[in-house]
């Protein structure tokens, strides 16, 4: 390949990555591990404040969520051609060979970086970059897991408890959280916000046959109630967990801030229900996970 062609192909991967990797994805995967590795040291009794460990925790999340954005984009081709016709890989303004160079490189640099915080974490990580090919080998083997929804939940969820189980590993290792049982129980907290949302992505009252939404396994109204019971779930856990009455004063203001939320997802199915609007709306879901992150690292700091 000659050095222009390299350039080209370069320009090609960033202009699929300012496409298909939006600033929000960014915000997200950093207050995720803040609030993720915050959360874990308050509940197991660490003081907490973000370091370097942190800093390099938080660059390879992002660089992980970038790598499962590239698997997407070529494991959904099929499904893009008919629904999505206007992604970078359908119209050819990024080839799937491209992609797969970036990847490799991606994958590099992550397990290179994770080795610098502790093996543990490179391992951790390993599997994290791992599974995301097996999610694709599945779905190209599956037409059940390519076409059951409820199915492709089950098989695809676990690339984000493996990847919190990174963080919380990783964290242990360089001695930002203590290991124990409530540690890893705060995946409960992140694993209902992050399903609100994803369900609230993906729920509509008409059925859609040709796209894969919740609502065309659960109906609307089951769908949407599994929307604010999910959020509902990651705030009793995280309730649970921190335990805001064991706090004075304007501590146990703070740790009780989250409950303050719970409204968020319940007007948000009303809205969905009461209203001619078809599909759900992303605004409470997204406001709803924002939000509870930032208070949440606002506790760890705080609290700790």
């Amino acid at each position: 390949m000659t050095s222009t062609e390299q350039q080209s192909s370069i320009r090609r991967v960033l202009g699929f990555i300012a496409v298909m990797y939006k600033p929000h994805y960014a915000v997200y995967g950093v207050l995720w591990v803040l609030a993720l590795e915050g959360t874990a040291a308050l509940v197991s009794g660490e003081n907490w404040k973000p370091n370097s460990h942190t800093a390099v925790r938080t660059i390879v999340v992002l660089m992980v969520l970038l790598y499962l954005r590239m698997v997407d984009e070529q494991k959904d081709l099929e499904y893009d051609r008919v629904n999505n016709p206007d992604r970078p890989l359908v119209t050819g303004a990024v080839s799937a060979a491209e992609l797969r160079v970036s990847m490799v490189l991606l994958a590099a640099a992550c397990v290179g970086a994770s080795l610098w915080l502790s093996i543990g974490s490179a391992a951790m990580i390993a599997a994290t970059l791992a599974y995301g090919l097996l999610l694709w080998a599945a779905e190209a083997s599956s037409r059940v897991v390519r076409t059951h929804i409820m199915v492709n939940l089950v098989i695809t969820y676990p690339v984000q408890l493996v990847l919190t189980a990174y963080v919380l590993v990783s964290a242990i290792d360089t001695g930002e959280v203590r290991s124990g049982w409530r540690t890893f129980a705060t995946a409960l907290i992140f694993a209902g916000a992050f399903l609100q949302f994803e369900f609230a992505r993906k729920t509509s009252k008409r059925h859609e046959p040709r796209e894969l939404l919740y609502s065309n396994a659960l109906g609307a109204a089951g769908s949407g109630f599994a929307i604010a019971l999910f959020a509902t779930l990651a705030v009793a856990a995280d309730l649970a967990l921190v335990q805001p009455w064991r706090f004075d004063w304007v501590p146990q203001v703070v740790a009780w801030l989250p409950i303050l939320l719970v409204p968020v997802p319940w007007a948000g199915l009303w809205q969905f229900l009461r209203t001619p609007r078809e599909r759900f709306s992303l605004l409470p879901a997204v406001v709803f996970v924002l939000v509870l992150y930032a208070v949440l690292i606002l506790a760890a700091l705080v609290l700790t």
